[in-house]
Formats: C-alpha cells, sequence, structure tokens
C-alpha cells in the first residue's frame, strides 16, 4: 500500500527516503519438522520519508498479509511516522509484529504524524 520505493524516491528524492527491510520464516511454521531454509517466508518493506520519516509505502507478502495491510492502512491514511510504528505494542507471536520492531527499532527521530501525541509528551502536528 501507499507508495512503492521506486515511487518514493522519484517523489522526495533518493537522499531523503529509508527503507527498511524484513524477510523470516513465519512463526506458524516454527513447529514443522524442517530446515528453516524450506519454511514459507514473508517479506517486509517500511518506506519511510523527510527527517521524520513519515511511512509512504508498506509491503508485505506471506501469511496474513491481506489482513496485515488492511491494518496499517489506516495508519498510513493518518500520517504515521516510523516513530510511531515503534511506539506500538507488538503482539506475539504475530508476522504484524515484524513492522512495529524493524531494525533499528527505536531510533528514529520521536515525531509523529499524530493530531493527539502518543509519543512521550511529543508535540503533535
Amino acid at each position: 500500500i501507499g507508495l512503492s520505493e521506486a515511487q518514493a524516491v522519484e517523489q522526495y528524492g533518493e537522499d531523503n527516503v529509508k527503507v527498511y527491510r524484513s524477510k523470516f520464516a513465519n512463526l506458524y511454521y516454527g513447529p514443522w519438522q524442517v530446515e528453516a531454509d524450506d519454511k514459507p517466508k514473508t517479506a517486509m518493506k517500511l518506506i519511510c520519508a523527510g527527517e521524520e520519516e513519515l511511512v509512504v509505502g508498506l509491503h508485505v507478502i506471506g501469511m496474513g498479509a491481506d489482513e496485515m495491510l488492511q491494518g496499517f492502512g489506516i495508519a498510513l491514511k493518518m500520517g504515521a511516522t516510523k516513530a510511531d510504528f515503534d511506539s506500538c505494542v507488538a503482539l506475539h507471536p504475530t508476522a504484524a509484529e515484524e513492522f512495529v520492531t524493524m531494525f533499528p527499532w527505536g531510533l528514529s527521530k520521536q515525531e509523529t504524524g499524530a493530531k493527539v501525541s502518543p509519543l512521550n509528551g511529543a508535540d503533535g502536528p
């Protein structure tokens, strides 16, 4: 949902786009008695723009992608930043938790897209 990496670079410039990526075997497959490399993978990409790291694109392929996209679509429409994602409690064990714990976690500038800030007393826009 949102912009692709190429669209974000075109719109904001390469120096103003930061991309977070993750690829892993979904925890659903954890107890399967197969080699880790043979388990189906989930891949995620979070595309952020500007110093405040506004989330402008979010992409996922793998088990549960449809449910994740619907929920995170609301966050994108509301102007969420990487810091907003980092400030969410990760629901474990789910694949969706990866979006709110993407490395590096908690190091983004503490700016929010929310009208009422959930970030440790940070001022809203």
